[in-house]
């Protein structure tokens, strides 16, 4: 650790994300620092409390620290840091200026880098931004569900009190044990982390093979089709619909991309319209009394839309560069535009 016993984070972000990891990290005893715009100084000047779905009680989360200038990474020393930006944002002209910061206050030290945003490859991009060594950046990802309160609209469901929720910044679920994931691209990195995440003693952080953490992303031509249906619940949906079929050969046309190997060949043999369904019908009712359906439709249907569009209309352009057989992708990326308009 950074010259002392008690491990250092810094959380880039402190929107869902960022405020949910950084609440475990602190309960493992980690001090936390998040590094966030401006705007977010006022929010963050006081406790973060939080709503938990679990056992239907509110947290508080207090006690971190504050950087508001990426220019202020210059000089610290920490021994990991979690960047928790949506991949759009991350990509964006504000976040290349910020990434290139963070390669110049890190190049050459012992921090570690958890890359939480989503995006195809974008660990390659990331290292070839920052100029960070390949050995200090792995990839992560929330295992949970969160969401801010005020802009979202969540449905009551019996277990939740309305009066704490109210009362709430954040509203939160672990549906498995694992509330976050890394993968194994530097297997010493990501066992150090999990190590430390570990004993929050609340949520684990699972260690996941590369190729199976990477082929995760397909999932995303699901949820497009999801969306297009308008987020129904799941038992309104019909594996016969057309909607539905589209989305799932798309991801299955997803998987086979080359960038998967032969993980993302067998988990395109495994999956259907009714297994498809099926997986997020067992996960609606996992995460009761959160409501999934409504979740989604918040988060990917607008938090993260445009990263979700942005990851579909890659993977499209990937198939086509490669000569592949993607016509359900290139239909779906087609509605999804449409829908748009």
């Amino acid at each position: 650790m950074t010259g002392s016993n008690t491990p250092s984070v810094c959380v880039v972000g402190a929107g869902s994300m960022g405020v949910i990891t950084a609440y475990h990290l602190s309960l493992a005893g980690a001090t936390v620092t998040f590094l966030v715009r401006p705007h977010h100084r006022e929010r963050l000047s006081r406790p973060q409390i939080l709503y938990s779905y679990d056992d239907n009680s509110l947290k508080t989360f207090t006690g971190y620290e504050l950087l508001t200038d990426p220019t202020e990474l210059a000089g610290t020393s920490f021994d990991f840091l979690v960047i928790t930006l949506d991949g759009a944002a991350l990509r964006a002209e504000a976040g290349q200026r910020l990434v290139e910061e963070i390669g110049r206050a890190f190049r050459g030290t012992n921090t570690k880098v958890i890359l939480g945003s989503v995006g195809i490859d974008l660990r390659s991009w990331f290292l070839e931004r920052s100029g960070l060594a390949e050995t200090q950046v792995i990839k992560g990802v929330l295992g949970n569900l969160i969401y801010e309160i005020g802009p979202a609209t969540i449905p009551l469901h019996p277990g939740v009190d309305p009066d704490l929720l109210a009362r709430a910044d954040f509203g939160y679920r672990h549906f498995t044990p694992a509330g976050f994931h890394v993968d194994l691209s530097v297997p010493q990195v990501a066992h150090e982390f999990a190590t430390l995440y570990n004993r929050c003693g609340v949520s684990e952080c699972g260690v996941i093979p590369v190729n199976e953490f990477k082929v995760w992303i397909t999932y995303f031509a699901a949820l497009a089709a999801w969306e297009l249906l308008g987020w129904p619940v799941t038992a309104d949906i019909d594996p016969t619909d057309e909607t539905w079929k589209l989305g799932t050969e798309a991801m299955r046309e997803f998987q086979r991309l080359p960038i998967f190997g032969q993980t993302g060949l067998a988990a395109s043999e495994k999956i259907n319209a009714d297994t498809l369904l099926e997986f997020f019908r067992e996960q609606e009712t996992g995460t009761l009394p959160l409501d999934l359906a409504a979740f989604y439709r918040y988060h990917h249907g607008g938090k993260v839309n445009g990263q979700d569009h942005q990851i579909l209309g890659e993977a499209l352009a990937l198939g086509e560069a490669e000569s592949a057989d993607v016509p359900a992708l290139r239909r779906l990326v087609a509605r999804l535009a449409s829908s748009k308009e």
